[in-house]
Parts: C-alpha cells; structure tokens; sequence
C-alpha cells in the first residue's frame, strides 16, 4: 500500500449527509481519506490516480451475494426459489471442495472489483469458507461474510454433504470468527449467517444472536422472498418470517436480512427502529420470478435498504451498475415514476448499503477519517454522453467499462481500466477447471 496516494481533479460525488458534490482532488494517507477537495499542489505523493475527466465516488457496497455460486452462472435457470434450491443449488454447493471454493471466490472477486465494487457481504456454502476469506484478503476487498448455516435438513431436502448439527455448525462458524474477525488490516469481518428460517433452527438462530452479541459481529440471513417459503414459514412456525425473526432476537442484534420482498405492514413496524438492514437484490428476485420488494415503502419507515447482487446463479451477473438501474425501475414499475430517482440508487449503492450492512462509520462516503475505498468513472462514452445528471449517468447508462480505477484501503486494485490483483485468464481457466470437477461430483437433477 502507497502510504499516501492522490486521486487527482475530479468531479467527487461524497455522498457525505450534505450530499456535497466537489471538484478537486482525494488525498489518501496510510489506507485512510486524509483530504477532500483542495490539496497542496505541490504535494509529491507515493502513488496518484489521474481523474481530471473523470467523478470520484465512493466504491460501490455489494450487500448481498453468494462468491461461492459463481461458478453455477448460467446453469440453474428457469426454477422458482425453492425447486432451485433443491434440483440445483445445495447439490452443487454440497459438492464444493476447498480448490473449487477457491476458483468460485476468485471468479466472483474479480468481477465485483472490474465494477467497483469495493466492499461485499458475502453467505458461503457449509463448508470452506476459510477459503473465501483467504481470497478476499488477497484480492484487497473489503468483505463481510461467513459460512451458511443449516442444522435443519428442510424435510430431506437439503443434500448429506451440506447437513450439520447445530453443535458443529457453531462451532465452525465460532473458528472462522476467531481466525478472521478484524484480519486483513481489518477489511474482513465475520458475519453469522442462518441461511433461512427454513433450514435453521430456532435453537442456531438464538445461539447466533448471544454469540453476535458478545462479539460484536453481523448476522446475515435471508427472509420472506419467496410466496411459497412465506407460506411454509407460517406452517412450521405459525408467523411470517419477520416475525419469527424478531421473537428470535435477531432484530435486536445488527443484522441484514435479503430480499424481505412479501412483507405487511406490522412487519416493517417490527423492522422499524430495529437493527436490521435490508438487502433488495432487484436481477435475483425478477430471474426467480419471486416479486418486486416494496423498497420506497421501507425507506420511507427508515429502513436502511442496499442493493445486492445475490449469487451468479440467479442473477447471473454481479454487476451494481445493472442492480441500480433494476432498482430505480422496478420501483417506478411498482409504486410511480418517481418513486425511486437514480440519485437515491446511487445512495443504495454506497453509503445506505454500507449503513445496511453496519459499514457507514467505515466506508460509503468521501470524508476525512473514513478508510479510502474509492470507484473512479469515466463517463466520455458514447453510451453515457451527455451526462447532464451524473447520478443518471451513472445509474441508468454506465457499466464496468466506465470504471476506471478502483481503490480499497488505500490499495490500487483497478487502474488504468484493468484488474491488478487478479489475472482475468487465470482467473477464469481455474474456474473452467473447477466447474468440470464440480459437475462430476453433484447430484444435480
């Protein structure tokens, strides 16, 4: 890491609580944002960043996403959520071996970074995530995450290599807090992660909450995206999934739950004044055919609600820039054309996706003191001229190609319009290689 580095003379979209757009330079010393906007000019600094024609805008926050589906892209189309599960994702996921966690992370890493994505909150399979992390940290990325935990079987439904007791699964998720909790100059960050309420136990759920508790870490999970999941929740719990969730303490922890699409109103009261963040996953939630989330709803009741990619399994990109733009239109589809403006998913994407995810005090807006994870655009491109507003620029016609340069912590990890920290022909040789060994393990349907 240069110990001071100078993103030089762009347009800075701050994203501060003024929403202050600047026109000057960003002065980086030892990982951290030292200036904004005037700096000595003649100040020699270890590194610098030209973005004179370019905006400077915080790295985008990807709050949800699953690294170790990346390697399932384009194979698990066509299902709704829970034949999903069961025909193709938990029999791929049970198949998983540290080489393949490896290739899946690094797949999905290099893709989140050529589109300036700075900072992911991550659910892993059962097994391996020790793996994901150790990616993460060589990627330069600051990433949330841990392993999904599912010490209920879903009625058989969920494979052998994937079944856990709810012993074992804290145990493991324990050694993996222990381990990586505050590495990687504190860029990697545990996260419990009950996958759903669906397969995990009331027991886990409560055992994560008193362990979240005393560590001071999030818990992720996933609720009420899917009709039929609402209706099987209410079956075996006879409460929608919220609600089980808050009677559980969850909400009462910091956590970020996906996709919360089928909600009603004494739900989002119980979310209201909570812990809890949202994660809105727009790509995912139209390919499953699992609805359209009230997000203009939520946010109007103070909801801090993010924008996530989900897994490559059902998206099948982890693109920020295609999630902004489903966002703000499905919004408009849902509730008016002005009920979600490009301005405000651009918020969704960096400092309200970092408030969502417990990251606001750390990233997600340009300010002194904060730690320097910065996406520099251009938007000279024939499909983004003129750019009249930036934040439509940026929202409705951008794509990774605007992406210029991409810092984390102070680290350059995209410069010059190319990955540093991931060669892209490796990166994907190894997961061709990894798919076929997958593939000839699972016992997909």
């Amino acid at each position: 890491m240069p110990e001071t580095l100078l993103v030089r003379g762009g347009t800075i979209l701050t994203m501060n609580r003024a929403r202050e757009i600047l026109r000057g330079d960003v002065l980086v010393e030892d990982g951290a944002i030292a200036a904004v906007g005037a700096v000595d000019p003649g100040l020699l600094p270890d590194a610098a960043i030209d973005a004179r024609e370019g905006v400077i805008l915080p790295g985008f926050v990807q709050a949800h996403v699953h690294l170790c589906q990346t390697l399932f892209r384009n194979c698990a189309d066509d299902l709704p959520l829970l034949e999903w599960l069961r025909r193709r994702i938990w029999p791929l996921e049970a198949a998983h071996d540290e080489t393949t966690m490896r290739a899946a992370a690094r797949l999905g890493l290099h893709e989140l970074i050529d589109a300036g994505v700075t900072s992911a909150l991550d659910m892993g399979s059962v097994h391996h995530y020790g793996a994901v992390f150790d990616e993460g940290g060589r990627a330069g990325v600051r990433l949330l995450g841990g392993k999904a935990m599912m010490d209920d079987a879903a009625g058989g439904a969920v494979p052998e290599g994937l079944r856990e007791s709810t012993r074992s699964s804290i145990e493991e998720s324990l050694a993996l807090c222990s381990k990586w909790h505050g590495a990687g100059n504190g860029r990697l960050r545990y996260a419990f992660a009950p996958r759903f309420a669906l397969s995990s136990t009331p027991d886990l759920h409560r055992e994560v909450v008193r362990q979240s508790a005393a560590r001071g870490t999030l818990v992720h999970t996933h609720a009420s995206e899917n009709a039929e999941e609402v209706a099987a929740v209410r079956r075996a719990f006879g409460k929608g999934n919220v609600e089980h969730l808050a009677d559980l303490g969850v909400l009462e922890v910091p956590s970020a739950i996906a996709h919360a699409i089928h909600l009603g109103e004494e739900e989002i009261d119980r979310l209201r004044g909570s812990k809890a963040g949202i994660a809105h996953c727009p790509a995912s939630n139209l390919k499953l055919a699992s609805g359209i989330a009230g997000v203009p709803r939520l946010r109007r009741a103070g909801i801090p609600v993010g924008i996530g990619s989900d897994g490559a399994a059902c998206n099948n990109r982890l693109d920020p820039f295609r999630d902004m733009f489903l966002a703000a239109s499905l919004a408009k589809l849902r509730d008016g054309a002005n009920a979600l403006p490009a301005w405000e998913a651009l918020e969704m994407a960096t400092i309200e996706g970092a408030r969502a995810i417990g990251l606001e005090k750390v990233c997600g807006s340009i300010e002194v003191g904060k730690r320097a994870d910065l996406a520099v655009l251009r938007l000279g491109t024939p499909w983004t001229v003129p750019a009249e507003s930036i934040a439509s620029a940026i929202v409705y016609a951008a794509d990774a190609r605007n992406v210029e340069a991409v810092v984390c912590d102070g680290e350059i990890l995209k410069e010059r319009g190319r990955v540093l920290v991931l060669d892209a022909e490796e990166v994907v040789a190894r997961a061709r290689e990894a798919w076929g060994a997958l593939t000839s393990r699972a016992a997909v349907s």
